[in-house]
């Protein structure tokens, strides 16, 4: 079964999932159409999961205003499910360590990477200076709008580099190699609800539990929309010259009371 969904994925994503840019062995990048790994035991595509990147967030949870020069971008996280990856990110952010960075990998109808220091896709680290291993969950999906750690091939290279998801739609042929695929019997795979969703909002499922999502934009997608349509690249793999990339000017940190109504 995971050879399946391997072959029907690659073939149906090969348009839009390139090569990382830079040394292979160091660079932070979003993967290859052939790094996919599924589940292998098909089971009950029944066993609904949570999807908490589509309901409110608790009340005394924060959110990150990202400001960019092309508009603004609002971020919910999931610490209960990637507690170090929102950690990084938040501490990150009101640390000023964001600030002047720039969207320096753009493919349109898949994502926009940003947060390299060095604006090659080489460059970050995490704030204890090393990188940190994944932080994969059943309940957090690349759906379009997912926040979602760069990383290179080793999974425990996540650093300061990010992507945000911008893929709108998945193709018939993907979501039916995931209703093959099913669940296995510890839960993992694609359960109908998740599948559906998909169908519903577009994202790139050939990225889950292979990358750690950890947050989703709440308000801003025509930005990343934006970012994604107008950027001028340079070649097929989203190099964007310096001076064509869209910049992060700022990133504030508020409670999630300031965005959303609690009200009774």
């Amino acid at each position: 079964m995971k050879k399946l969904l391997a072959m029907i994925l690659a073939a149906a994503l090969a348009a839009s999932m390139l090569t990382g840019c830079g040394n292979k062995d160091e660079t932070t990048d979003t993967p290859n159409s052939d790094n996919t790994q599924a589940p292998t035991q098909q089971g009950d595509a029944s066993q609904a999961v949570e999807l908490p990147q589509f309901e409110k967030p608790d009340k005394e949870s924060q959110v990150a205003i990202i400001e960019t020069s092309a508009g603004t971008i609002k971020v919910q996280f999931f610490p209960e499910y990637a507690p170090k990856a929102v950690e990084n990110f938040l501490t990150h952010a009101q640390n000023g360590y964001y600030n002047g960075l720039s969207f320096h990998r753009v493919i349109n109808d898949f994502m926009i990477q940003g947060g390299d220091p060095k604006g090659d896709g080489t460059g970050g680290e995490s704030i204890w200076g090393e990188g940190f291993g994944l932080e994969v969950n059943k309940n957090l999906r690349h759906f379009r709008g997912a926040l979602s750690m760069a990383r290179a091939s080793d999974p425990n290279s996540q650093g300061s580099q990010f992507f945000i998801v911008q893929a709108p739609q998945v193709s018939d042929d993907v979501l039916e190699a995931m209703r093959q695929v099913g669940v296995n019997s510890t839960g993992d795979g694609f359960p109908d609800n998740v599948v559906e969703k998909y169908a519903e909002v577009g994202g790139y499922p050939s990225l889950d539990y292979e990358y750690t999502v950890f947050g989703q934009v709440f308000e801003g997608m025509d930005v990343v929309d934006k970012i994604a349509q107008e950027t001028k690249t340079e070649d097929a793999n989203g190099t964007v010259a310096e001076e064509n990339r869209t910049i992060i000017t700022s990133i504030t940190v508020e409670p999630a009371s300031q965005h959303f109504n609690y009200a009774e």
